[in-house]
């Protein structure tokens, strides 16, 4: 006798209509603080619904801290900026105990917190700051706590890092090692805008001050959507192709592209699988939808694995980058994993 899984509980409209109005109007209040972004601000907000952290590369004066500073306002979140340098020292981040005097004249070690206890850091340009800084927040990005002298310390509900660097300039940089940047839901490429959306900061924006925001989210309203998007349902199928996708970024896995083979010298971890299935989650609720759709793995695939695969020598060669790779196995890998030939597709097409 087998068990039968019992049937998903779909999200209603009159549930599901609430969430999207609220992602709707904070999109666009981010769209209006931050001219000519709105795909971006939308993976932004995918990745808040997540409750995953963020790595946005740019060059200077594009917008990445702008950006940050205004989902805090609008999210009403605490919020804390740390300007990573090499002098920055783990405790500079986390805290340090510090010896106090109480009222009574006797000495204690008192702990002050640190910058990493609020709900929404900052860390600019955090390659920038030496390897022992840097993993002094792998544990609070994992974790969402902090050790220090064996006392266990939890950071605020939520807890997001949301970090920057520069691409171009490496002088005096440390890279961050693949073990921290597994720990980042998504890496966003924040590209220079184009000549309208110049002209429209240039005319509109003295000094390139953007307007207050004219509505804010609360607290309440945030939890919804936490709640929402916990509901929204990942059918088997989908989550299949969601391992396959994953496992098919190793050049020895059966379904590995070509591309892969010949450029890949080590693929995404099954963290990866698990950012990409969260995140496909939020992308649907973002578009409206109470179920994830193939159409939602692919449009998250991209900002989840394009930090986490590992190139060899042949493929800066050959000028491939990973987005080329994920582009290709997006392309190439069958949804279904039924690999049917092309000419029965077609039949199949005519005859649907």
């Amino acid at each position: 006798m087998f068990n039968e899984t019992p049937s998903p509980v779909l999200l209603q409209p009159e549930t599901l209509a609430p969430a999207v109005e609220l992602l709707t109007r904070l999109r666009e209040q981010l769209d209006r603080q931050l001219l000519g972004r709105s795909e971006l601000h939308g993976l932004v907000l995918v990745a808040i619904l997540s409750r995953g952290h963020l790595l946005l590369e740019g060059v200077p004066g594009v917008g990445k801290t702008a950006l940050v500073k205004a989902l805090a306002q609008l999210l009403h979140l605490d919020f804390k900026r740390v300007q990573f340098t090499p002098d920055l020292m783990p405790g500079d981040i986390l805290g340090t105990h510090i010896l106090q005097e109480t009222a009574e004249g006797r000495r204690e070690m008192v702990f002050r917190p640190g910058p990493v206890f609020t709900n929404l850091l900052l860390a600019d340009e955090i390659n920038r700051a030496s390897p022992k800084t840097q993993s002094a927040l792998l544990e609070a990005m994992q974790e969402r706590a902090v050790t220090l002298l064996g006392t266990t310390r939890p950071l605020p509900e939520p807890f997001f890092v949301l970090a920057s660097q520069n691409p171009i300039e490496l002088e005096g940089t440390y890279p961050l090692p693949e073990a921290q940047l597994d720990r980042f839901l998504f890496k966003l490429v924040v590209s220079t805008v184009e000549v309208d959306v110049l002209e429209r900061i240039i005319s509109t924006r003295r000094h390139g001050t953007p307007p207050p925001p004219t509505w804010s989210m609360s607290s309440d309203e945030l939890r919804l959507l936490f709640s929402i998007v916990d509901r929204i349902y990942l059918p088997r199928p989908v989550s299949r192709y969601v391992a396959r996708l994953v496992a098919a970024t190793h050049a020895r896995a059966a379904e590995a592209p070509l591309i892969v083979r010949s450029y890949v010298a080590h693929g995404a971890s099954p963290r990866a699988a698990i950012a990409i299935a969260e995140a496909a989650r939020a992308y649907a609720l973002l578009a409206g939808r109470p179920t994830v759709g193939f159409e939602d793995v692919k449009a998250v695939a991209a900002p989840v694995l394009n930090h986490r695969l590992i190139l060899n020598y042949k493929a800066r060669l050959d000028q491939v980058d990973a987005f080329a790779v994920i582009r290709d196995l997006l392309a190439t890998l069958e949804e279904t994993g039924l690999n049917l030939p092309a000419d029965m597709k077609i039949r199949e097409v005519h005859h649907g």
